[in-house]
């Protein structure tokens, strides 16, 4: 990695992940020429290098926007990518970051969602079904009756919401009112407070094309569950000049398909694992849409706020 990435004579990388996600983990290399966050590409095929590699040059130009986000570190020949010793492995410069927090600044928030929809930037990386088509009936039934069958815990619960779930998907499939490069992914995993206290945006590994109204759904969905804070974010996005606009039921249609899919995706990996703590690691990603459920009266006070 020194010599691929031009970090210079020495460097010390990690005993192990000092960071992991559902989708990956994060080593921390330090060397002469300063501290970078790792992470393995693993056996991604051609298309997923290629949303890696449009996501870092998205990265890269936000960064150039003057937003908080890690630099890149790129090869000697300028890859993203690097082959060391048949490891495929990315470097980001490394950031300390404070826990997650869905109560961030609502002004902050709005003005850097705002900001990221400002970036000149035209990607070529299209609409992903993931955020724009429901789960379905049939398949949703099907996923209640297999995991009551297994026994599993949360069964029950998913069950009761069922009807909310089916109804929800009923604000899908309209057009989208504009379509840019967006993060897509804007969770509170993934914008974090600096020590220096900015808010940092980063792992830009889904940004593709969507609509930035439904972007800003999402967001609101995340961060104004609060009374007053939904028309805090929207006042600051609007006046930090960011195009989209939330009015309708319909601006949610993102936020809708994106947790549905998590939440199946939860419980697929439920029904796979092997051992009791995977299953109480897979049951926590569940839950954490069973404890703070989407549904149509959340939208609608959303709206109102």
């Amino acid at each position: 990695m020194l010599e691929a990435f031009d970090l210079g004579s020495w460097g010390r990388l990690s005993g192990g992940p000092v960071a992991s996600g559902r989708l990956g983990s994060i080593w921390r290399l330090d060397t002469e020429r300063g501290s970078w966050a790792v992470k393995q590409v693993g056996d991604a095929g051609d298309d997923e290098v290629a949303e890696l590699l449009e996501g870092a040059a998205f990265q890269e130009a936000v960064l150039a926007a003057g937003l908080s986000t890690p630099a890149v570190r790129r090869t000697r020949a300028g890859e993203v990518i690097a082959d060391c010793d048949g490891v495929r492995v990315r470097l980001h410069s490394w950031v300390d970051l404070h826990d997650t927090d869905p109560n961030l600044d609502p002004v902050e928030v709005g003005q850097l969602v705002a900001g990221l929809h400002r970036v000149d930037f035209a990607g070529s990386i299209g609409v992903d079904p993931w955020y724009t088509e429901p789960v379905g009936v049939a398949r949703w039934t099907e996923l209640v009756d297999t995991l009551r069958g297994r026994r599993a815990p949360f069964a029950d619960e998913l069950d009761a919401l069922l009807p909310e779930l089916v109804a929800l998907e009923a604000y899908l499939g309209g057009p989208p009112r504009e379509l840019r490069t967006c993060h897509r992914d804007l969770w509170a995993d993934n914008v974090r407070r600096t020590p220096d206290g900015d808010l940092c945006v980063f792992d830009f590994d889904n940004a593709g094309l969507a609509d930035p109204s439904q972007e800003l759904g999402a967001v609101l969905v995340e961060y104004g569950a609060e009374p007053g804070r939904a028309a805090l974010i929207r006042a600051a996005y609007a006046e930090a000049g960011g195009p989209g606009r939330v009015e309708h039921a319909t601006d949610f249609a993102m936020a809708i398909a994106q947790l549905s899919h998590i939440l199946v995706e939860g419980c697929r990996r439920w029904l796979a694992a092997g051992t009791d703590a995977g299953r109480a690691d897979n049951e926590g990603w569940v839950r954490e849409f069973l404890d703070r459920p989407l549904t149509r009266t959340v939208i609608a006070a959303l709206l109102a706020d």
